[in-house]
């Protein structure tokens, strides 16, 4: 039979703001033009697989602090979720496991 694990209610809150966050970070990311910086376009036909980027107008300095606010908050809550006093509970053995049913609890 499979383990179940009571995972205290700050963590499973900690680890859906993450994966919110994360999901807003890759929408956001996948909007924005591919180079951060105002770059031309360039295409190279000469390596194993053809590369074409369009001329890049870069991100706006809210886009950039948009990132970088998303990125904080990643790390706050990663760091939050890993280092949480939940995990001194768990036997080493069986900490992957509950690791992977954080990540996919309801």
């Amino acid at each position: 039979m499979a383990e179940t694990y009571d995972f205290p209610s700050d963590l499973r809150a900690g680890q859906e703001e993450l994966h919110q966050v994360r999901a807003e970070l890759l929408a956001l990311l996948k909007r924005l033009p591919w180079s951060v910086e105002q770059l031309d376009g360039f295409s190279d036909t000469n390596g194993w697989r053809k590369v074409e980027r369009p001329a890049s107008p870069g991100w706006t300095e809210d886009e950039q602090a948009e990132v970088e606010k998303l990125r904080q908050r990643e790390r706050e809550l990663a760091v939050f979720v890993t280092c949480h006093r939940f995990w001194a509970e768990i036997a080493p053995e069986k900490k992957v496991d509950a690791r992977m049913k954080l990540k996919h609890a309801q």
